[in-house]
């Protein structure tokens, strides 16, 4: 008789890890951030709601990971590196390509979808509105941080100027058209955007 290998059990956990996620945003972009809850993310997930209160403490914590893994994800297909942006020694080119590579995501209704919810939930709910700055926006932040700070190491940019209070001249207009549909989000604006950061726009 054949003996049959054991399960594995860091496999079995992974299916549910990915099955869960995949609930929890296709929850959260159909009903909204209220509506969605554990019981109905484990229902979708074909999981106990026992294993999800074994990985997280709260729904907001499922959605928020999910979120980021889904963004982590779209990075690596787009063939970036999600942990740093590029630098090519070309300031500008490399905002260019990352801003272009933003625009991609938010448009893309598998992103922009459970975005918008959450975006709109921490509003008004202090703690998602806590978590979704310090653990999705914060850390995307600081790699610009870290690009300019490294733009300023080889004198492309002032060494006055405070790359945390820089990158809101390109990032937070885009944030804000998008999150308020303003106007129209696309490479020519992200480009735009970064040509008047780099180089104001006063006379030359």
């Amino acid at each position: 008789m054949v003996k049959k290998p054991a399960p594995d059990a860091t496999r079995r956990s992974e299916k549910s890890r990915r099955a869960i996620y995949a609930a929890a945003l296709a929850l959260v972009a159909e009903a909204g951030y209220p509506r969605t809850t554990v019981e109905g993310i484990a229902a979708r997930a074909g999981v106990g709601k026992q294993t999800i209160y074994r990985w997280w403490g709260s729904k907001a914590d499922v959605l928020l990971e999910a979120f980021l893994d889904l963004g982590e994800q779209m990075a690596r297909a787009a063939g970036q590196e999600a942990s740093a942006l590029p630098d090519t020694g070309d300031l500008a080119a490399d905002l260019k390509a990352v801003l272009r590579a933003t625009v991609d995501e938010l448009l893309d209704p598998r992103f922009e979808v459970p975005a918008r919810s959450l975006a709109a939930e921490g509003l008004v709910n202090d703690q998602v509105g806590r978590e979704f700055v310090t653990k999705l926006l914060e850390p995307q932040l600081q790699l610009y941080v870290a690009r300019l700070r490294s733009a300023q190491a080889t004198g492309a940019v002032r060494a006055d100027v405070d790359p945390r209070i820089a990158l809101e001249l390109f990032v937070s207009p885009l944030a804000q058209r998008w999150l308020q549909r303003t106007g129209p989000i696309s490479h020519d604006y992200t480009d735009t955007l970064v040509d008047y950061a780099l180089h104001g726009i006063a006379p030359r």
